[in-house]
């Protein structure tokens, strides 16, 4: 009886030694889950503080500031993405606007140069982790080529826990540049690249791991949003600036053309400009050539925009100074092509009409370097003709050859007579369909004005022109400048006689 006691109690005790043991080990477990899972917390919690910290330092980059510091933002990317991975050094690339290279636009600690390696001036520098810096921060990558390259490309992290062994990663003598551990990432915003994130050798001399992986490509992608609106705020500060430059060079451009046109007893001018965008490449202008003649220019510069509102501003001013007591438009031109063609960018040129009007015989001389030919309406037979002197553009040849294919040629206008030089965006103009409103069109137009008015005046006519422009193109914005001048011999000339004309029999027309 005692000894079957005893054998129960043996048992009894054996069980619950194996109870124990077995709740030692869910202790061991579950005080091992609770420590993983602390350490996670604590993980977590450091994260989220990097993450808030992250978030209100870059809210400081955009308050209150008209220009983000792109480099600037970068820097403090950095500062977190070593915080958060324990990284010794690391290092930002963004992509240039071609999507062709990915410049280093930030860097921090001593961060290898990756991309392109040490250079002749390493060994002699006097200090060479400043000369790495340096060399680090000119590097760039090309898309698609090396680490950087690659994970641009692909839109994908490379993660190389022992560097040593991957033979993708560059080698270093000198151990503060060896790579142990190296982790890149790339900066993405709504699923486009915008640049690549990278860091090397953690500081607890481990290899990086996935969660640093996660961690870093999170950041990544967080400051992306940040680095998209920097560059949208950047955009946007440029474009405001650009258009404040332009508003300038259109002031600029309206003030040189002229205010208040000269008119001459018997003859009336009228002009009307408009460009196609904030700045164009159209002019016109009247210049006094001497007492008794009056040159009217008209010309349309191939490039448009800044550049061509520079090249008109210059043409402008050569022609006011070549032109005085130059009775000859043939001349004129010759004499401005000489002095800028060789100057000019082989993309430009000018295409110039040129009239020199004598306003006691109503002589009109034309040449025309490559513009499109003026119309003449003569009031004595209500005809429209084209004025089809020959000539090329202002800057297209050497002078000789220039001067070669200019011709000049003499009209005798009567009383009545009209003069339309305009420039190519005038009979282009097009309506929503897309049809040109034609040299047909604007021949008819002043036709139809002098129709209605016979004794219209320049001004008139021009704004019969205008109109009838306008409704054939209605809300259709202007494909491309256009630039209009209307000249007319005026009606009301007597004739009498002059003394000389007492002495020799000949007849003035005094205007």
């Amino acid at each position: 009886m005692t000894g079957a006691l005893f054998h129960y109690t043996l048992w009894d005790v054996s069980i619950l030694a194996g109870l124990f043991l077995v709740l030692s080990a869910a202790v061991v477990i579950l005080f091992h889950r609770v420590t993983v899972l602390q350490k996670r917390l604590i993980a977590l919690k450091r994260e989220q503080e990097v993450a808030m910290g992250f978030v209100h330092d870059v809210g400081d980059v955009f308050a209150d500031v008209d220009e983000v510091d792109m480099a600037g933002l970068l820097q403090r990317v950095l500062f977190y993405a070593l915080r958060t991975t324990r990284a010794a050094a690391g290092a930002a690339y963004l992509l240039d606007r071609d999507q062709e290279w990915l410049l280093p636009m930030a860097t921090t600690g001593v961060f290898p140069p990756i991309v392109g390696g040490l250079d002749n001036g390493y060994e002699r520098a006097f200090s060479k982790t400043r000369h790495v810096e340096q060399l680090a921060r000119q590097q760039a990558a090309r898309l698609g080529e090396g680490l950087v390259g690659e994970v641009a490309k692909l839109n994908r992290a490379i993660l190389i826990p022992v560097a040593e062994t991957d033979p993708r990663v560059p080698r270093f003598h000198d151990e503060f540049l060896t790579i142990h551990s190296i982790l890149l990432v790339p900066m993405r915003f709504r699923r486009e690249v915008m640049g690549v994130l990278a860091v090397v050798n953690r500081v607890d001399g481990e290899g990086f791991t996935e969660g640093d992986r996660n961690v870093l490509q999170a950041l990544a992608d967080q400051a992306s949003v940040s680095l998209h609106y920097a560059q949208l705020h950047a955009a946007l500060h440029e474009k405001d600036a650009m258009d404040r430059d332009l508003m300038a060079a259109k002031r600029i451009q309206w003030a040189l053309l002229p205010k208040e046109i000269p008119q001459m007893p018997g003859l009336e001018l009228a002009g009307y400009s408009a460009s196609a965008r904030q700045v164009g490449g159209d002019y016109y202008d009247v210049v006094d050539v001497d007492a008794d003649h009056l040159g009217i220019a008209i010309a349309d510069v191939s490039g448009k925009s800044i550049s061509g509102a520079i090249l008109m501003a210059v043409c402008r001013s050569l022609l006011r100074l070549i032109a005085r007591n130059c009775r000859s438009p043939r001349e004129t031109l010759i004499r401005l092509n000489r002095m800028i063609s060789a100057d000019l960018p082989e993309d430009m040129f000018v295409t110039f009409l040129y009239l020199v009007v004598n306003r006691r015989t109503r002589v009109m001389q034309v040449a025309r370097a490559g513009h499109v030919p003026p119309l003449v309406y003569q009031a004595a037979t209500g005809r429209i003709t084209a004025v089809q002197a020959q000539g090329i553009g202002v800057g297209l040849l050497d002078p000789e050859a220039f001067a070669d294919a200019l011709q000049e040629q003499t009209l005798a206008l009567s009383p009545g007579d009209v003069v339309v030089g305009y420039t190519d965006g005038v009979t282009e103009a097009m309506d929503k369909a897309g049809s040109e409103w034609g040299e047909v069109s604007l021949g008819m137009a002043v036709q139809s004005a002098l129709v209605e008015a016979p004794t219209a005046s320049a001004g008139l006519i021009l704004e019969e022109v205008k109109k009838r422009m306008m409704q054939f193109i209605g809300a259709t914005p202007l494909y491309d400048d256009m630039t209009l001048v209307v000249i007319r011999m005026t009606l009301g000339l007597e004739e009498r006689k002059s003394d000389d004309e007492k002495t020799n029999g000949g007849t003035e027309y005094v205007i």
